[in-house]
């Protein structure tokens, strides 16, 4: 009895040691420099430790389900797709698990992009397939009733900084950034309604207006008004980024506007035609989104930049020539 008893506690010593050692001994077998794990909704402990074993995560169950029995944590793993690329104990890859250490993929939108610049940038950052991406950007259905004269989805993939995983397809990138746009924007329609005649499409169209023509966050409302002012005056609006994206999808801009380059023939270019362009000319965020919605009450006709990212405002032409001829005569110098 005593002979048995001194080998099943030698067995408990040893054991303890080797689970001692396991738990503290990092690892990773997997062949390639990262491997990649997909946790399914709803598995048990025992089908994530499988998963982890074979993917050369942990070097055996028994230590990572010991762990997860032991401390309570297996009812709290969270499913997704985990990246691993170093050694780690099964208590790491399991603490990995309980706070939903899941991979994504990040990329931050800038304010101001055309819808074609947008997905260049996705495809960039390992996100889409640029030619599926070009095709979703047709998929005018999804803005339909909000957009109904829309050929594309430009000026609705809203800027921020987004998340996604490794799976997802092209449609269910710009879909995504579809839904942001929608979120947004109601809760900017909650704070304050369209203008009186308006519809959100021509409101996009103004708010990338005015993205495209000014910087500065404060100076927006006034760029707006401006617009506006124009808009009710039947005023030509005059705005450079229209012939810019006129010249773009032309295939002629070469990062410059001459001044033939003012009476081309597209119904974009707003030196020759009066009201908004026929659609947005990029994807305006949120400020430009709410100056357009909330316009500053001026009367000013015209604006020039200082060269200095601020803008000088006038009611007249002829103070706007002023402004004009001083800041130009600046930059010249």
């Amino acid at each position: 009895m005593l002979t048995v008893l001194v080998v099943f506690g030698s067995l408990l010593v040893l054991g303890g040691y080797w689970l001692g050692r396991e738990f503290g001994t990092p690892y990773y077998g997997a062949p390639q420099a990262e491997t990649f794990v997909d946790i399914p909704r709803g598995s048990t402990t025992g089908a994530i430790a499988d998963l982890l074993t074979d993917a050369g995560v942990i070097h055996s169950q028994f230590p990572f389900r010991i762990y997860a029995r032991w401390s309570g944590t297996g009812r709290r793993f969270q499913a997704g797709e985990y990246r691993f690329d170093a050694p780690a104990t099964p208590v790491q890859v399991a603490q990995r698990l309980i706070q939903g250490d899941v991979f994504f993929r990040s990329v931050t939108i800038p304010e101001g992009l055309t819808a074609e610049e947008t997905i260049d940038l996705l495809s960039r950052n390992g996100l889409g397939n640029i030619e599926e991406m070009g095709l979703a950007l047709h998929r005018t259905e999804w803005i339909r009733e909000i957009a109904p004269g829309a050929d594309t989805l430009e000026g609705y993939l809203f800027p921020d900084t987004y998340r996604f995983s490794r799976k997802a397809t092209s449609e269910q990138v710009l879909h995504t950034m579809v839904d942001q746009f929608r979120t947004r924007m109601g809760k900017l329609l909650a704070e304050q309604p369209l203008p009186p005649g308006w519809q959100i499409e021509g409101l996009v169209t103004m708010a990338s207006l005015i993205e495209k023509e000014v910087g500065i966050k404060e100076e927006r409302p006034k760029v707006a008004s401006v617009f506006y002012n124009r808009l009710r005056k039947r005023i030509p609006l005059a705005c450079d980024p229209t012939v810019i994206y006129a010249l773009k999808q032309a295939g002629r801009y070469d990062g410059d506007i001459r001044k033939a380059d003012l009476q081309i023939n597209s119904p974009y270019n707003t030196y020759v035609h009066i009201g908004l362009p026929p659609g947005p000319i990029a994807n305006p965020g949120l400020d430009s989104l709410r100056a357009a919605l909330s316009p500053a009450n001026t009367d000013f006709l015209y604006f020039v930049s200082r060269n200095d990212g601020t803008h000088e405002f006038s009611r007249t032409y002829e103070s706007h020539q002023i402004a004009v001829a001083r800041f130009q005569k600046h930059l010249r110098r």
